[in-house]
């Protein structure tokens, strides 16, 4: 067993926790993966210690079983939240002081947090800074939501300002709606979650560009990477497929500027699109956590979870600057995906074995740790057949727990 403090990754379901695991288990870390699905991708993986845990939407229950798992920990021990409902349980919880020693976190208090989680603030605090963000409305009704996507010209997205829980219930991140009937059915559904109605900025999937960072308290820029998708799903507004790293000193900087602009300390990802009509980068969004792809960092040599934990831990940190050419690809569940763009005549064979050229990170493929990408499998004919069936949202995997419980640690 390692000397080494431990780590807690909560919500392990996908890729990014899946990355995280086995960026700190490969660096000698001990870590405790939890989740409340007891088939959660990341509790395959020979570097965690599977922990079922309640579900973060019951805030109570779950913050009363981490408050219980720190009684058992040395501290210190880092936190890594992959998804908006943990992430903001546990800090809210922590500013009330109900999460205290020996947990460490890698974002920052609550109050500058709830505003970076709302993508109104974060359009203002651009706008301030002098960054460009796309044309919206915060509409107060369906019928004021249809009377501005008229005024801004179809297809408009309808996405959620709040965006805590909304893709769980949806499957999506935002609605693309190409009429006024549209727009209206997406702000009933959306109303809870304070919905923008937003442009839709033209260009392809290569367009959008991604800061990754992590910054120290006193907002010192530790770590930096710079990408950009090449495919995403769905395309123009969807969960990146294929990434490569490119270093692209403007997307940097504006990255930069509007983090300082909402205080935002610890990980973060900021993405823009380079809009075509004035070549100007647009932001997007900001995920204050590890996003889908950040193991595209680790490859290009900014490792994010382990650079974390060394920051929390207290250990001397080098400052990093990620190289480019490298690739990112999430492998066999975007096969069916590939194969409908390719029908369709949205995307060529050629182009697409082109987007694989060498030097690759695979999302879950592994020498060391193969049991994840061995699940894929299943996984891949059940998004195929659900694709087929009409239900587009990409589940978690579902494999029975006992099979791998007793995999090395």
């Amino acid at each position: 067993m390692s000397d080494r403090p431990a780590a807690v990754v909560v919500d392990v379901g996908w890729v990014n926790g899946l990355a995280a695991i086995r960026s700190l288990g490969r660096a000698g870390v001990p870590v405790l993966a939890l989740d409340h699905r007891p088939s959660a991708l990341g509790f395959r993986s020979r570097y965690a210690q599977a922990r079922v845990c309640p579900d973060p939407q019951d805030e109570g229950a779950f913050i009363d079983y981490l408050a219980a798992l720190g009684e058992e920990l040395e501290p210190p021990v880092p936190v890594f939240p992959t998804h908006d409902e943990p992430l903001n349980a546990i800090a809210r919880a922590a500013t009330a002081g109900r999460l205290a020693e020996p947990f460490r976190f890698p974002f920052p208090p609550w109050p500058v947090l709830s505003r970076i989680q709302s993508k109104r603030a974060q359009y203002e605090a651009a706008e301030a800074a002098g960054i460009a963000v796309p044309r919206r409305v915060a509409a107060s009704s369906a019928a004021e939501a249809r009377a501005a996507a008229d005024e801004l010209g179809y297809p408009v997205i309808v996405k959620p300002s709040s965006t805590e829980g909304f893709k769980r219930r949806f499957g999506r991140q935002n609605f693309r709606c190409e009429t006024g009937e549209d727009v209206e059915t997406a702000y009933a559904d959306a109303e809870e979650y304070e919905p923008l109605v937003q442009e839709v900025i033209p260009g392809g999937d290569d367009m959008l560009f991604t800061l990754g960072s992590y910054l120290a308290a006193d907002g010192e820029p530790l770590g930096l990477f710079s990408g950009r998708k090449l495919r995403q799903t769905p395309p123009g507004v969807g969960t990146c497929r294929v990434g490569e790293a490119v270093w692209d000193d403007e997307v940097v900087e504006q990255g930069l500027r509007v983090l300082a602009a909402l205080g935002h300390t610890g990980l973060s990802q900021v993405e823009f699109k380079r809009d075509p009509r004035d070549g100007q980068l647009k932001l997007l969004d900001i995920n204050p956590r590890a996003w889908g792809w950040h193991s595209l960092g680790r490859a290009a040599g900014v490792d994010f979870a382990y650079l974390l934990w060394l920051m929390l831990s207290g250990e001397e940190l080098p400052r990093i600057r990620g190289r480019a050419g490298v690739r990112w690809v999430r492998a066999l569940t975007d096969v069916p995906t590939v194969l409908g763009e390719i029908r369709a005549g949205r995307l060529s064979v050629g182009a697409y074995l082109r987007s694989l050229r060498a030097p690759i990170e695979f999302a879950i493929l592994a020498a060391d740790d193969p049991i994840p990408a061995l699940i894929e499998v299943p996984a891949a004919l059940a998004l195929a057949w659900r694709r087929r069936t009409g239900n587009a949202a990409e589940p978690a995997v579902q494999v029975p727990l006992a099979s791998t419980h007793g995999a090395s640690r």
